[in-house]
């Protein structure tokens, strides 16, 4: 078991409003810094572009600064998983994340399962774990389903609470239904606010240990030091009106307060 960090933790420095994304080498060392030891690249489209050449350069620095890589992408058409299992090949990858939808493929239980049942031996085959994770476009119980109807070990669940909230599932019965078949944990704190004039909600992340996750609660139930499961910090920072400079200041600290408290509860 590892604590890590994922690039949703960096989503405002890599994006169009940063006058200079990140590299990734640059979150590589930022995360090495702050005290991680796995970087999961996740839902960052421009890897599927890199030829061998930079992928090696890549796993190369994660390997000098002693950090694991994991992936994350959406979808399971075997084609997809199967370009991603190459990728996880080339970077010496485990564990990669995906999700059951993507904006132009919704399948349902029976079809995804037979959708995993044709990609998931490649992986298993490979010694590569697929994660699918908690989210609110699927009920946990449908996925939870689903991964048990394909019955191998190298399928599993990465478990988010806070993703499901949007979805009226409570986090605890979230964790609480993922947790036998959990193989990676995404850590984000979550919170609602009211709106201006009492007008509705605001539901948005705020620092580890502020907010309504139950991160010791998802602890005891998911046992991830006895299992080997990997903790990702992430976050959902929204944007600060006082601008970027602002936004990538707090979205350090709340990377470095969430990787710390973590490496604190050891």
């Amino acid at each position: 078991m590892a604590y890590g960090i994922s690039t949703y933790a960096y989503f405002w420095r890599v994006s169009s409003r940063a006058p200079e994304p990140m590299s990734l080498p640059a979150m590589l060392r930022d995360t090495a810094d702050l005290g991680g030891r796995v970087f999961q690249i996740c839902d960052y489209a421009p890897i599927e572009s890199y030829d061998r050449a930079r992928l090696a350069d890549l796993r190369a620095t994660a390997a000098d600064l002693g950090l694991t890589l994991e992936l994350g992408t959406r979808g399971i058409r075997p084609e997809h998983l199967g370009r991603y299992l190459g990728l996880a090949d080339a970077l010496g990858v485990t564990l990669v994340r995906s999700m059951l939808h993507t904006a132009d493929h919704r399948p349902d239980g029976t079809e995804a399962v037979a959708l995993l049942k044709e990609a998931v031996p490649r992986y298993a085959e490979a010694g590569v774990t697929l994660g699918l994770e908690t989210y609110e476009q699927v009920a946990t119980d449908d996925l939870v389903n689903v991964v048990r109807a394909v019955e191998d070990p190298h399928l599993g669940v990465v478990l988010d609470p806070g993703n499901s909230v949007a979805r009226l599932e409570r986090p605890a019965d979230v964790v609480a239904a993922a947790a036998p078949y959990t193989v990676n944990i995404h850590v984000k704190d979550f919170a609602f606010t009211r709106r201006d004039g009492w007008v509705g909600f605001t539901y948005a992340g705020c620092p580890l240990g502020e907010g309504l996750l139950d991160y010791d609660g998802m602890i005891a139930a998911t046992r991830p030091g006895e299992r080997g499961l990997n903790q990702i910090v992430e976050h959902w920072l929204p944007w600060q009106d006082e601008g970027y400079d602002a936004t990538a200041r707090l979205e350090h600290q709340w990377t470095q307060h969430s990787i710390n408290t973590l490496l604190r509860s050891k």
